[in-house]
């Protein structure tokens, strides 16, 4: 679906390092010859913290203004499990233990959210990183190599419709701090 030219479809994301992308764009494609789907491009690889969905481009100030306001502690990303979601055919990789300060940030950007009458999806939160869309079969038992991403910072990124598909566009980011 795309945007109306006034709107942009947004989310608040952790975005890693590119070093990071990479290690999980190379398990995505290694995932996507044993389950068939399509692989998320490394560049576009994230942890979603709150979505958005589309909004009036007229509120991005006030939404930079609500982040610039949020405080939390940077905290470590431990993504060391891979689970699949039969309903829409996701395979996706977590993290066993889910760090104290990541629900703490989910939680304050969803108040400011809130408080300013903006809407997002209200689901209860479930730290994942997108790996395989349209995936055929169930992702082998496969254990993923812990890959340790030092979350110290956090964006709000466009996602744009392109040619060859979505393009995610960080627009803005704040860095972590008690």
């Amino acid at each position: 679906m795309l945007a109306k030219p006034d709107t942009a479809r947004l989310f608040f994301a952790a975005w890693p390092a590119p070093e990071v992308q990479q290690l999980l764009g190379k398990f995505a494609q290694d995932l996507e010859r044993k389950c068939g789907g399509r692989a998320i491009p490394p560049r576009n690889i994230h942890l979603t913290l709150v979505f958005l969905g589309d909004t009036a481009r007229e509120r991005l100030r006030q939404m930079e203004a609500l982040a610039s306001a949020v405080t939390a502690q940077p905290f470590d990303l431990d993504v060391d499990r891979v689970g699949y979601w039969r309903h829409n055919r996701i395979v996706w990789a977590g993290v066993s233990r889910c760090p104290g300060a990541l629900p703490v940030l989910v939680e304050r950007l969803e108040l400011g959210l809130s408080s300013a009458g903006l809407r997002f999806d209200k689901r209860a939160y479930v730290p994942h990183v997108t790996l395989l869309r349209n995936a055929r079969r169930v992702p082998p038992e496969a254990e993923l190599p812990c890959i340790n991403w030092p979350v110290a910072r956090f964006a709000l990124v466009e996602s744009v419709q392109r040619d060859r598909g979505r393009a995610y566009e960080v627009l803005r980011e704040w860095a972590l701090t008690a």
